[in-house]
């Protein structure tokens, strides 16, 4: 076929001009005299021979193309592919709905992405110089749980490093798998699910372990952040980050403006829940969203969302009356709210010399349900009563890129313990991590990125978690990214 094409075309171009010079002749008014006739006999004999000799000129180098291009080809695979090109991994990707993983906007045909899953790999790492013991951290009024919770360990640390295998499943599904390595080799699942590529009507389903909806943070990995740490409302309230087991639906809304709801059904086995060894729910979470643009110049985006859990015997590190280490434990119900926004600047809608970031959450927590004194304790009846308690915090940043590569920010933590009420048969003194007290922190930083692909941090903050005692905090942070990976959220 492309040879027909080739010779066809220069075939046309090459009697256009003699079809022009003929016109004329043909004219019924003067007939072409022998001459001429002649002439132009011959003038067609040359035409033919130089049609045959274009002729065979191309097909010697089509033939020659079409051995080059055999020899450069690699043998033919059932699962041959291409990687997909990777998206910017550390600098978030305007856009307010979160993006699919990388593989699932839909391979060629034909193509290795269509079978092999897109591998990317984050490496991270911190040195950290502590003023205070890391090993006495702890939030003050609050049950504090989880890993990530206080500035970790003193020295260089090898950080959270993540891989994660994502591809489309079929033209309905895709699904993603991401490990977490941490400093002392242990090997967790973040996040394993499968998520529809588009159902009807803006609906999208996930399903598995995935980071919740809920807030504007908790939806981002580690990596994305804009500080080395979770603010303290998140260390308090959520131990870091809420990963639930279970199911997500959400549903986006037709037209400009970018509005989006979503409830997550769950196991309830993570903090503030724990596992209870149940069927059925175990936590609810509901969410809403809403974003548009202001102008050419700035966008934002707001949200309010409700998590609904419960615990058995929650466990956190306490110490009693007579100063001895305990384990105290919590058995109720725990509601929290959080209101989130985020806006976004940059000239005329192009962020890669100048940008700014301004982002903000507020929370609030109401628990409810029995206290029970040191849980651990072998052959003995823990004291219990009933407890309540209504506690709240925020932080509020701001990230200034002043010129291409570098950035500036500032963020404020500040935490409100309330004053919980102790039942009948419970001693307060016994409960001292529970002692009324308002952690706070500000920290500032300063971060360069020579690509999309890598960034170097340094981080300064002060922080005074717990009474007569402030800890300079200084970090050294790397953050590395291999492989194809998806763009970020808005």
């Amino acid at each position: 076929m492309f040879r027909q094409t080739v010779l066809a075309t220069a075939l046309a171009a090459v009697l256009a001009p003699v079809q022009a010079q003929a016109a004329p002749a043909s004219s019924p008014a003067s007939a072409p005299s022998p001459a001429t006739v002649a002439a132009g006999n011959a003038e067609l004999a040359q035409i033919r021979v130089q049609l045959q000799q274009m002729k065979e000129n191309y097909e010697a180098r089509i033939a020659a193309l079409e051995k080059r291009l055999q020899q450069s080809e690699p043998p033919m695979v059932p699962a041959a592919a291409t990687a997909p090109v990777p998206a910017a991994a550390i600098p978030p990707a305007d856009a307010y709905a979160a993006a699919a993983p990388a593989p699932a906007t839909g391979a060629p045909a034909g193509s290795a992405s269509g079978f092999n899953p897109a591998v990317s790999l984050i490496l991270g790492g911190t040195y950290a110089n502590l003023s205070q013991d890391p090993n006495r951290y702890r939030l003050q009024g609050f049950m504090q749980a989880g890993d990530g919770v206080g500035p970790g360990r003193r020295g260089f640390n090898l950080g959270e490093s993540e891989l994660t295998l994502a591809a489309a499943i079929d033209p309905r599904f895709a699904g993603q798998l991401t490990f977490s390595l941490d400093a002392d080799n242990a090997v967790s699942v973040e996040e394993a699910f499968f998520q529809t590529q588009g159902l009807a009507n803006g609906l999208n389903l996930k399903a598995g372990r995935f980071l919740s909806g809920i807030g504007y943070l908790n939806a981002q990995h580690a990596h994305t952040w804009d500080f080395v740490d979770a603010p303290l409302a998140y260390q308090a309230f959520l131990g870091s980050q809420y990963k639930p087991d279970g199911v997500q639906l959400r549903w986006l809304a037709p037209g400009e403006k970018f509005i989006e709801f979503g409830v997550e059904l769950g196991r309830g086995s993570t903090f503030p829940g724990n596992d209870r060894n149940r069927n059925g729910v175990g936590s609810t979470a509901l969410l809403a969203h809403l974003g548009d643009d202001i102008g050419a110049s700035a966008s934002y985006r707001a949200g309010l969302s409700y998590l609904r859990t419960a615990a058995a015997q929650r466990g956190f590190a306490d110490v009693d009356g007579s100063g001895a280490a305990v384990t105290n434990g919590f058995t109720g119900n725990s509601s929290t709210w959080i209101a989130d926004g985020v806006y976004k600047w940059s000239p005329n809608g192009n962020p890669v010399q100048t940008n700014l970031k301004l982002q903000g959450e507020y929370f609030r927590r109401t628990e409810h349900g029995t206290l029970a004194q040191d849980i651990d304790a072998p052959g003995a009846t823990s004291a219990s009563g009933s407890y309540r308690a209504a506690q709240s915090g925020w932080y509020l940043q701001g990230v200034y890129q002043f010129t291409a590569g570098w950035r500036a920010g500032l963020r404020y933590d500040r935490l409100h313990a309330g004053s919980g009420a102790f039942g009948a048969g419970l001693d307060a003194a016994n409960f001292s991590q529970l002692a009324a007290y308002d952690p706070r922190r500000a920290t500032v930083m300063l971060d360069y990125s020579p690509s999309e692909f890598s960034r170097f941090r340094l981080q300064f903050a002060q922080d005074r978690a717990r009474p007569q005692a402030t800890d300079n905090q200084v970090f050294l942070q790397y953050i590395m990214s291999l492989g194809a990976h998806g763009a970020h959220t808005f």
